[in-house]
């Protein structure tokens, strides 16, 4: 991981999210360490994707404050992936940002090495995802924040998440999901975000 030494931990209080007139969220308190996982549960609209963005540093909060130690990649329905790019193209421009080392490992692992040559305006939902994944693994960011990594995989490809989340705790990361289909984490923190609704 990219924070090599560094104990991954990401601590949000008091926090707050408004979108246009509507506060989403107030009074949220989150504390994670090392090989955490925390799963944030709530119908639509109540705030869960705000709030990975919130933690990831890409959304102003509306109140509170949230403290990172370590790197952070979120992955969401936004893969960052040019379309018109081969998706080889499109992949060794993150994985040479974040020096990775080993991408075609990542490739095989996530059944996209027949598919390099492919321009990503091509692929399919799940072959994107797939894509977002092996670029999420390339990031060794410490805190991952998933938003509906799920959605779009096919039952073989789902199969995947729980062991690379397993994996990445073991090595001391950090993962925060919000999900609406079911998403094992071992003894993950649960964090039901209309309790903190108005």
């Amino acid at each position: 991981m990219q924070g090599a030494g560094i104990a991954a931990a990401i601590e949000a209080k008091g926090l707050a999210c408004r979108r246009g007139d509507r506060l989403l969220f107030r009074g949220l308190n989150l504390t994670l360490g090392a090989g955490d996982a925390c799963l944030v549960t709530g119908p639509n609209g109540t705030g869960k994707s705000s709030l990975l963005r919130v933690l990831a540093g890409l959304l102003r909060p509306y109140g509170g404050s949230v403290e990172r130690k370590g790197s952070c990649a979120l992955l969401d329905e936004n893969l960052a992936l040019d379309p018109e790019c081969s998706l080889r193209e499109a992949l060794t421009f993150w994985h040479r940002l974040d020096c990775a080392e080993q991408p075609h490992a990542v490739y095989e692992q996530m059944s996209l090495t027949s598919l390099l040559d492919v321009p990503v305006r091509y692929l399919s939902t799940g072959q994107r995802k797939r894509a977002g994944l092996a670029r999420l693994i390339l990031s060794e960011a410490d805190i991952w924040l998933l938003d509906e990594p799920l959605n779009g995989l096919d039952t073989e490809a789902q199969a995947l998440v729980t062991p690379l989340v397993d994996e990445h705790r073991s090595a001391g990361g950090i993962c925060i999901a919000a999900s609406h289909q079911p998403l094992a984490m071992n003894n993950a923190q649960t964090l039901a975000l209309e309790e903190f609704a108005l």
